[in-house]
């Protein structure tokens, strides 16, 4: 078989096959050994804008997180979701942010945002900060336990 290639010999059928199989059977050992340890995702749910919300709220959200030996993109992601004071849109985020599999949902904004999270999933924790209480609002369910004596 004459060759016209500039490298060698051409290259037959079976030796093509041979290395293609030989790639693809090697190529997910190769990815998985790339591929970085899972970290935890943190679901940060806001009604502000990341603007708004970069000096009160996200610096003492990111300072907890680090005086809990958490660093973003460190040893912990974060997923933000920012409705920019469009309340109608808390919901399809909040929605988002559970089907994503976070480890938690902060809720900051008060009240609409922990609604909106609470409603979106009942297994993912949900962190929240309000100024009245959570019990009447239906965020907390309280269980009381009645002591025998």
């Amino acid at each position: 078989m004459p060759c016209s290639e500039p490298w060698g010999r051409a290259m037959r059928r079976r030796d093509f096959i041979n290395a293609a199989a030989g790639a693809a059977a090697v190529w997910p050992l190769a990815a998985q050994a790339q591929q970085q340890p899972k970290l935890p995702v943190v679901g940060y749910l806001s009604t502000g804008s990341p603007e708004a919300d970069a000096t009160p709220f996200l610096a003492a959200f990111r300072k907890g997180l680090g005086e809990m030996s958490f660093v973003e993109g460190k040893n912990v992601m974060i997923e933000y979701r920012w409705a920019n004071f469009r309340y109608e849109r808390l919901s399809a985020m909040a929605a988002d942010l559970a089907q994503r599999f976070v480890a938690v949902i902060a809720a900051i904004g008060g009240t609409p945002t922990g609604l909106a999270a609470k409603a979106a999933t009942s297994t993912v924790p949900i962190v929240f900060y309000l100024g009245i209480d959570p019990v009447k609002l239906g965020l907390l369910l309280v269980s009381i336990i009645q002591v025998r004596t």
